[in-house]
């Protein structure tokens, strides 16, 4: 394999790259503070990944307008089409899920009559009334599409990786234009 097979573009890599920093930091923080007690400092907790989400959504739909009108690199030739097909359904899931994981969280928290006030300056509007019932049937559907995009991500990664370590081409080395492409080139 050389090295001649196009890359994204820095764009595409930057926001591949703050997005998955943002998703981790914004689960890790929700998982962490689910359970504390009622106090200040949970409330904190709540709006910073509040804060999370919203950026989420806002690099989400600025990753999403970048790959509309900057192409991902075709697969490698060697890729079976089944596998073409997954990656095609797989990555249209993880941009769904990025887009609307954020609103089902923005969701619940106007059902739940707790305004969203952007990094403490900005509140965004209630986009339901509050209903607990609501509120309820949003933080259920928040948790059931993070676990569904934690699983895809997990297969994201296995999938990259097997392309790497196993198929030996050039699927992550393109998202990784550091790494050198496996068999020495670059």
């Amino acid at each position: 394999m050389t090295g001649d097979h196009p890359r994204y573009g820095a764009v595409a890599i930057a926001l591949h790259w703050l997005l998955m920093a943002l998703i981790i930091s914004s689960w890790a923080l929700g998982l962490y503070m689910v359970d504390l007690p009622f106090s200040p400092q949970m409330l904190r907790y709540f709006s910073w990944h509040k804060w999370l989400g919203v950026t989420i959504f806002m690099i989400a739909l600025w990753r999403v307008a970048w790959r509309v009108t900057h192409p991902a690199p075709p697969p490698p030739d060697s890729m079976p089409s089944w596998q073409r097909v997954a990656m095609g359904v797989s990555h249209l899931l993880l941009y769904l899920l990025v887009i609307v994981i954020p609103l089902t969280g923005w969701l619940f928290s106007s059902a739940s009559g707790v305004p969203t006030v952007y990094l403490g300056w900005i509140q965004l509007p209630d986009l339901v009334a509050k209903d607990k019932l609501v509120a309820e049937l949003f933080r259920q559907t928040h948790v059931l599409l993070n676990v569904t995009l934690f699983v895809i991500v997990c297969i994201h990664v296995a999938a990259a990786l097997k392309h790497h370590f196993f198929d030996r081409d050039d699927v992550l080395v393109r998202m990784l234009p550091l790494l050198r492409q496996p068999g020495g080139h670059r």
